[in-house]
């Protein structure tokens, strides 16, 4: 069975395969063409996660700033925890942080916050800021807080 032929049925076997190939330097049996996407899409999914983490921090902490009378401690440990996911994303692999300092990148992720922020709170899209209202270093502060009463 050619290479490319065992990563479309079998990926667990096509991996071990792969790694096999690379630990014993038989280059000429890589299926390169399937590395390199490989590769790049564990690059993207990484950027992905990243995102996926900070939309859920943001959504939560428009909820916390539009609708306080309505806090949760699972808001609260929501926040914490994605604060948490995100500085591992950062430690593990620490060039996402110029996706950090992308504003463009950031508020694509700050866009779909804010539309899932108006579903939880059934309220209206356009009481949330078209525009991401929290800096970068507020994201990522553990002691801010949107929510009134709370530490910030």
């Amino acid at each position: 069975m050619s290479e490319a032929t065992l990563y479309n049925q079998d990926f667990l076997k096509w991996t071990e395969q792969q790694v096999e190939c690379l630990q014993k330097s038989r280059w000429a049996e890589l299926d390169v063409e399937n590395l390199v996407e490989e590769l790049e899409s564990l690059g993207r999914s990484e950027q992905r996660e990243l995102g996926s983490y900070l939309q859920v921090l943001m959504m939560h902490l428009l909820k916390g700033q539009y609708q306080p009378e309505r806090n949760t401690q699972s808001w609260r440990v929501t926040i914490a925890n994605c604060r948490n996911k995100i500085q591992d994303c950062l430690e593990d692999t620490p060039s996402l942080r110029r996706f950090l300092q992308d504003l463009e990148w950031i508020e694509k992720y700050y866009r779909r916050a804010r539309r899932d922020a108006a579903n939880e709170t059934q309220q209206p899209l356009e009481r949330f800021p078209i525009a991401c209202p929290y800096p970068i270093e507020q994201l990522l502060d553990p002691n801010y807080s949107t929510v009134i009463g709370e530490d910030s």
